[in-house]
C-alpha cells in the first residue's frame, strides 16, 4: 500500500480513514476537495485541479482521498490499492448529518476558507444530504465496474466502519 485512494459516497469517512492510513503508512496525505474547492466554494478551473491532483500523486507514496470523475483516471492509473468505503445507507446518513451539524455549528474551516452551511446542505438541492439521495446508491451500482476496468488495483471492499478500523490495523503493521 504504497499509493492509495480513498473513495465512497460523500458522508462515508473517506477522509477519516485517509487520515488514519496516511498515519499508519507514515505517508502524505490529501483531500481532492482541497484542491477542487476554492475560497467562496468556487470550483478550481480544470486545468488546475489537475495539475494540484497530478502534482501530489507523482509522489512515490501517498494516500488521497475523493470521487472526481476529472481526475480518477490519473489517480487510478498511478494507484495500487482502492479502498471503498460502500456502508449502508442508513449508517452513512447518520455520519454525514452528525459531521454536517456539527461543522456547521463549530463553524470548523475546509478548505479555502469554506464553511458547512447547514441550512443550504439541508435543504437546497446542492447541499450534501440531497447529495446523499441522489449518488449512495448510485455509486454502488457504478463502482464494480470502474474497478474491474483497473485491475492492477488492490481493492479494499469495506462494508462496515469495523472494516476501516481493521484495515489501519494492519496498515500499522506494515508502514
Amino acid at each position: 500500500m504504497n499509493r492509495v485512494v480513498v473513495i465512497g459516497t460523500t458522508g462515508s469517512g473517506k477522509t477519516t480513514l485517509a487520515r488514519a492510513l496516511s498515519v499508519a503508512l507514515s505517508v502524505p496525505r490529501a483531500e481532492q476537495d482541497a484542491f477542487f474547492h476554492e475560497a467562496h466554494w468556487q470550483p478550481a478551473p480544470p486545468e488546475r485541479f489537475l495539475a494540484r491532483v497530478d502534482a501530489f500523486t507523482a509522489q512515490p507514496r501517498w494516500v488521497i482521498d475523493g470521487n472526481y470523475h476529472l481526475v480518477r483516471e490519473l489517480i487510478w492509473s498511478r494507484a495500487d490499492t482502492v479502498v471503498w468505503l460502500d456502508y449502508p445507507g442508513p449508517i452513512v446518513f447518520r455520519q454525514l448529518l452528525v459531521r454536517t451539524v456539527r461543522r456547521s455549528l463549530t463553524r470548523e474551516e475546509l478548505w479555502n476558507g469554506n464553511r458547512d452551511r447547514l441550512l443550504a446542505n439541508l435543504f437546497t438541492p446542492e447541499g450534501l444530504i440531497p447529495w446523499f439521495f441522489r449518488t449512495h446508491w448510485r455509486r454502488r451500482r457504478e463502482t464494480p465496474p470502474l474497478l474491474a476496468a483497473h485491475p492492477h488495483l488492490r481493492v479494499h471492499h469495506l462494508r462496515h466502519p469495523r472494516d476501516a478500523t481493521a484495515l489501519v490495523t494492519a496498515a500499522s503493521s506494515i508502514g
